[in-house]
């Protein structure tokens, strides 16, 4: 999950030029806050926070990005859809991490070692850049 205390740590250089982005999103179906006590999340997201000091020190974050609400709309050609593209589904984009791998299977290995708060999924997907 990707509630961060600690100050944002953006545009890490990389090892290696040829390395591309790909993008990790956290979903979840309730986010921490609701579903645990502030005395539960806090070692809970000390874990998370220390995965992501991991990432730093692989010198391959690019972007903590930002956490996500719960709140949000969908507008699909022009028409609004409340409660995300898809009604009977109530999961939760809690947020994403930007990282450099050189290939989207690195970068799911990468994700794999994520300890999430709570029940979620995270989505690698690639960053097109200038070069593709």
């Amino acid at each position: 999950m990707l509630l961060s205390k600690r100050p944002e740590n953006d545009r890490h250089s990389t090892k290696s030029k040829n390395m591309k982005e790909f993008v990790m999103i956290v979903r979840l179906a309730e986010l921490p806050e609701v579903k645990f006590s502030p005395e539960d999340v806090e070692p809970l997201m000390n874990v998370w926070e220390t995965w992501v000091d991991s990432i730093i020190a692989k010198n391959i974050l690019v972007s903590r990005g930002n956490r996500l609400g719960a709140d949000g709309r969908v507008i699909k050609n022009g028409i609004l859809t409340t409660n995300g593209p898809y009604v009977e589904t109530k999961e939760i984009i809690g947020g994403y991490l930007i990282i450099r791998a050189n290939s989207i299977d690195e970068a799911a290995e990468i994700a794999k070692g994520a300890p999430l708060v709570g029940n979620g999924t995270i989505e690698v997907r690639s960053i097109f850049s200038d070069n593709d």
